[in-house]
């Protein structure tokens, strides 16, 4: 094991053992280093790790940080790995999608508010007047689908899943781009599915909401065979 893992796992055990608080200050690198047994070089090796992985956040000329630990941002380089899965793995991906947001509207639909199937209403409004433009709008339409479906994941009462949920947003984005714009009609039924799934929502409906989120990403789902055999253009519009 590296000098820098002894600082990884020295300071998540401080966290965990309560010792170091979201939000509170290190100690001063030379008696850090000292407590953990090791030169000043593999702390700040160890630091920069603990920043990527969102559990340190350093501030110029104010010292280093743990941060609120929040949930989502511990959860963000799981998108990276699955970034490097590679475009062979993009039904793998919209599978674990699937099954984690069909979860997600199940939870939801017990306990979204008011407050929350309006704003989700008023995306979809604004989706279907695009539609009904020419030519169509696609990167706003695929940006009201990732609110919508975000909406729903954080009225889950479970962060972790809202986490996941929201980590692995990044790398369905462009397969969803990439399907909007090759597929006649997608945009439109991706609509329409939407509809069905808010009105399973605002009746409070968990097994109808399930279902419908299932469906739809399923649609999605078999749509990905052809994207990952058939060779992209050389400059993705997704990028």
């Amino acid at each position: 094991m590296s000098r820098t893992d002894d600082v990884v796992n020295g300071i998540k055990h401080m966290i965990l053992s309560g010792e170091l608080h979201p939000g509170e200050r290190l100690p001063v690198e030379k008696e850090l280093a000292e407590t953990l047994g090791v030169s000043r070089g593999s702390l700040r090796e160890g630091v920069r790790a603990l920043s990527i992985l969102g559990v340190l956040d350093t501030r110029q000329g104010d010292g280093t940080y743990v941060t609120g630990l929040d949930v989502s941002r511990l959860l963000a380089p799981m998108g990276f790995v699955v970034e490097l899965q590679g475009e062979g793995q993009a039904r793998h991906v919209h599978a674990i999608r699937r099954l984690l947001e069909a979860e997600a509207v199940r939870l939801a639909a017990y306990s979204i508010t008011d407050e929350a199937l309006a704003e989700a209403e008023a995306l979809l409004a604004e989706a279907a007047h695009l539609l009904d433009t020419a030519p169509e709008e696609h990167e706003r339409i695929i940006e009201i689908d990732i609110a919508f479906h975000r909406i729903i994941a954080a009225h889950t009462g479970n962060p972790v899943l809202a986490g996941m949920i929201e980590a692995l947003a990044g790398r369905t984005v462009r397969e969803r781009l990439w399907r909007s714009l090759r597929e006649a009609g997608a945009d439109r039924r991706t609509h329409e599915e939407h509809l069905a799934i808010w009105r399973a929502l605002r009746d409070h409906d968990p097994d109808g909401a399930r279902v419908r989120m299932a469906n739809h990403l399923l649609g999605v789902e078999e749509s990905l065979p052809s994207l990952d055999d058939e060779a992209r253009p050389a400059s993705d519009p997704a990028e």
